[in-house]
């Protein structure tokens, strides 16, 4: 109570930052006048003017007022948008490096661009990073016009883009990219072998476009570059085979983790079927260290039938597995699982199992985002995460004042008792408001849901649209048409969808749409005659209460509940939002619907009956905080365990980025080559020991394979007054001289190539090893918690004798590699070439038949003598080669399949 008076009296942390903003935009409408007076080379040479500024030290907080007043008039003759003054202040928050909390419809698109262009004024770049390829090519395409108004560039970065391009874009003034293309452009620019092949130039400055869904609900998965390991895909099947015969006393699910494993009866019932099948050997169990490889498989064969659901997790497209964002419900196509698991859901659905990959560099977006010298983001919905985003990424948030009062009713929620009382509520509902000529988005959680909801509107003879992962494509379109009288959409999550629902429908898709009807009509006739009946219908919307957002389920977390509720009241339009619940949902069936139940039976409530009261809402609201608190603490532990792993991965990633950049290799690898001689010494000789102690032997072979030198080393032990400095000294003088010789018949400039390019591969391929190890680690490490040891400084400690370990076999490789190689002779050289010759035209061969088989699928001849009886008259065929029985299937999948 006393902290709701203070409130009243000093205002909110909140109001007071808001207020604290309006002088400055005072001070930018003041200077509106004077740059409405400037022609539109004026604007680029005001641009000029502030660059040069910036660039010679001038503080932006200094150049804001009229860069803003620039950025606001290049807006309106570029666009024909004047930004309002709560759109400046959105603007000034974001270049503060704050999260700006802005309700939906109130234009984030366009405050980007003002606080993007001034900090591109420093001549650094500035990246601009949205949720999809779609939205960053649309919005570079729109405000790129602002930014062309004004003398600047603007770029966008997309997958499969050709290098030359990328680089240009990254080159821009200002730079637009998805969240994943720019986290992978930082792996790949890391695995490059010299500075003119990478394509980002710095982390400068980024603003992220719906910042919670990519800092915080994508920072869940790291992003992998990853490579093909050995095709196991026989064994997925194999095993898959069995999941389906287990029964539930078999295995424990637990949804809230989703993690599912065995129970004991479990783990004897598949023991004894994989001893049947002869997977298992005899003696051999489930649990011992040879059976580590069936177990995870099995076990993430269990986690692909019973917690990942098509149609909900996945869809299956053209024969391939293509994951669903559980947040946006889109598409993530080219994402897998990882660790076995993808390969276990294509078992279960009978599709081309791709094979597992082995990790070559990966990265969290925490880690990636806050290599930014400044970061910023803006979104409808941060405020109940801003715990998370201060002490993850520094950020503060910030709630911007809307342009109009919100007109939008929020209805309390309406709980039923069971699945189909909620169903026939929705659809009695949905029936009301479509008669009534009101617009209605119904939320859904599921593609699976959204589904199920569309036939029961079939059923009913209600007129729909679908939005969901499979009809990805119409998004826009489909979004677009929402606002219509009478229109009924269902959606899959409504999340960074890019395309405002404006009431009676949009009018930019209408005339679209019209011209590429009538491409000979009038445009201005058109516009005229569409604006006339887009004004009609947005009165009749109007008139029935604006846009109804009618959700069947609450989310785990509030802001996805909130994103789809502020669909409905952009910029003061009437709206309403009611939530229908029932005691099968999964939220309310996993997180304690028992006590909910007791007192709804104790109401004595009819069948169709709803419970509506502010206690239900509330304490709804306090289960999704407790499981946004929880799943924060996974992040924030996870990000403790991948913290340890980035301190290696920078220092690896700048030892890359000095060799790349330096001219003197051959320094790097003599003082590697010193310190391997003095290992080596230290280890056959140890210090404080005497000479008849000392591995002179062991010293002379381990010479000849890492520095490639045959050496006296016993004659030398042998002598008077020789102690350990003087045969490291010694075998130092022997290599530097062996190198020096080296050196001079390869040419120093081709030397100093050769010595980066061993540098740059012995890094590359140890670190790949080394992410493998600590992958392994970071998955056995949790046990140590019985064991009374802490899992995190365990972690610490050991991945970091890995690193160590690393190191000293990098040292040891480089010089090996180096001390080994020669140039070629002649006669070497075309053996080399006729070689190179003779496996390209076997290659070309052997494409023959296969394209054809591909094409076709035609039979292959039948080898001599076949019988499918007599496994000796097969011959013995490839797994992959065409199977000799004649049928032009491969061997695998044919007469060689494991069954």
């Amino acid at each position: 109570m006393l902290g709701t008076l203070a409130k009243k009296l000093f205002g909110t942390p909140n109001d007071r930052k808001v207020k604290a903003t309006w002088p400055l935009v005072q001070r930018i409408n003041a200077l509106e006048p004077q740059f409405q007076a400037l022609s539109d080379d004026e604007l680029i040479a005001r641009t000029r003017e502030l660059q040069d500024r910036a660039q010679k030290g001038e503080a932006l907080d200094a150049l804001l007022p009229e860069a803003f007043a620039n950025c606001r008039e290049g807006a309106r003759r570029a666009l024909g948008l004047r930004a309002f003054d709560v759109q400046l202040m959105g603007g000034i928050f974001l270049h503060e490096g704050n999260i700006a909390e802005m309700k939906t419809g109130e234009g984030k698109t366009l405050v980007a661009t003002f606080p993007a262009y001034l900090n591109a004024l420093s001549g650094k770049g500035v990246h601009v990073v949205t949720v999809n390829d779609y939205l960053a090519r649309r919005d570079a395409d729109w405000m790129g016009k602002v930014f062309r108004q004004l003398g600047m560039t603007t770029g966008v970065v997309v997958p499969f883009q050709p290098e030359a391009e990328k680089r240009a874009a990254y080159a821009a003034d200002v730079t637009y990219s998805t969240n994943n293309e720019l986290g992978f452009d930082y792996l790949r620019d890391n695995m490059k072998a010299s500075l003119e092949e990478m394509v980002q130039r710095g982390h400068n400055y980024a603003i992220v476009d719906e910042v919670d869904s990519i800092l915080i609900d994508e920072a869940r998965t790291p992003l992998i570059i990853s490579g093909p390991s050995e095709d196991r895909s026989e064994l997925y099947k194999t095993l898959d085979a069995f999941i389906p015969e287990l029964d539930e006393s078999h295995y424990k699910i637990d949804e809230k983790t989703r993690n599912a494993t065995f129970s004991e009866e479990g783990n004897e019932y598949l023991e004894q079927r994989l001893r049947a099948a002869g997977i298992l050997p005899e003696g051999q169990r489930l649990y011992d260290p040879e059976s580590t490889t069936i177990v995870h498989h099995l076990g993430q064969g269990l986690r692909a039938h019973k917690l990942y659901h098509r149609d909900q997790n996945y869809i299956v497209q053209n024969g391939e597995v293509v994951l669903i964002d559980e947040f946006t419900g889109r598409m993530m196509k080219g994402r897998r699982l990882s660790e076995g698991l993808h390969q276990a859901i294509e078992a279960k659905e009978r599709v081309d199992i791709q094979p597992e990959n082995v990790t070559l560099a990966s990265v969290t977006f925490q880690n990636y985002f806050r290599l930014y010298d400044k970061l910023a983001g803006m979104t409808g919905t941060a405020a109940t995460e801003a715990e998370e985003f201060a002490e993850i990424y520094k950020l503060g948030v910030v709630e911007v004042p809307t342009n109009r009062p919100i007109a939008r009713v929020d209805e309390h929620d309406r709980v039923y008792r069971t699945a189909d009382e909620k169903h026939a509520a929705v659809i009695e509902a949905i029936r009301e408001a479509h008669g009534a000529g009101q617009p209605i988005l119904v939320g859904t959680t599921s593609i699976e849901k959204s589904e199920m909801l569309s036939e029961l509107l079939k059923a009913k003879g209600i007129a729909h649209n679908v939005l969901n992962a499979r009809q990805h494509e119409q998004e826009a379109q489909i979004v677009a048409d929402a606002g219509k009288p009478g229109a009924v959409t269902i959606a899959t999550n409504m999340a960074g969808r890019g395309t405002d629902i404006q009431l009676g429908g949009n009018v930019e898709m209408k005339v679209l749409d019209a011209l590429k009807a009538d491409p000979e009509a009038n445009p201005d006739e058109l516009r005229a005659r569409i604006e006339a009946d887009h004004a009609e219908a947005k009165r009749r919307v109007l008139e029935a209460g604006g846009l109804f957002v009618l959700a069947t389920e609450r989310h785990e977390s509030r802001r996805i509940d909130n994103q789809l509720r502020g669909r409905s009241g952009r910029q003061g339009d009437p709206g309403r939002s009611l939530f229908f619940l029932s005691l099968d949902d999964d939220l309310m069936r996993i997180f304690g619907s028992e006590r909910l139940d007791k007192v709804l039976s104790t109401l004595g409530m009819k069948e169709g009956e709803a419970i509506i009261h502010p206690w239900v809402n509330k304490s709804l609201e306090r289960a999704q905080a407790k499981v946004e608190g929880r799943n924060f603490d996974i992040r924030k532990q996870l990000l403790k365990f991948d913290d340890v792993m980035n301190d290696q991965r920078k220092a690896i990633f700048g030892q890359r980025r000095e060799i790349m950049d330096s001219n003197e290799v051959d320094e790097i690898a003599a003082d590697m080559r010193h310190q391997v001689i003095e290992d080596l010494v230290d280890r056959y000789m140890p210090a404080r020991s005497y000479p008849d102690q000392w591995d002179s032997a062991g010293l002379k072979q381990a010479v000849i394979e890492g520095l490639n030198l045959d050496l006296p080393i016993a004659d030398w032990a042998a002598e008077d007054g020789v102690d350990q400095e003087v045969i490291l000294d010694r075998i130092a003088e022997a290599s530097d001289a062996y190198m020096e010789k080296k050196t001079e018949s390869f040419g120093p400039e081709t030397m100093r190539q050769i010595e980066k390019q061993v540098l740059l591969q012995q890094i590359d391929a140890k670190w790949r090893e080394h992410l493998v190890t600590l992958e392994h680690l970071r998955s056995v490490v949790g046990f140590r918690g019985y064991a009374q040891r802490d899992p995190l400084n365990e972690y610490k400690s050991e991945s970091f004798q890995l690193f160590e370990s690393l190191l000293e076999s990098l040292r040891g490789e480089v010089t090996k590699n180096l001390a080994r190689i020669r140039p070629l002779t002649e006669a070497e050289r075309e053996q080399m070439m006729r070689d190179y010759q003779e496996q390209l035209a076997a290659q070309q061969k052997s494409m023959q038949p296969q394209h054809a088989a591909a094409g076709g699928g035609g039979a292959t001849a039948k080898a001599t003598g076949f019988d499918p009886d007599d496994r000796a008259t097969w011959g013995n065929p490839g797994r992959n080669d065409p199977c000799p029985c004649g049928s032009g299937e491969k061997f695998k999948h044919c007469h060689g399949r494991i069954v």
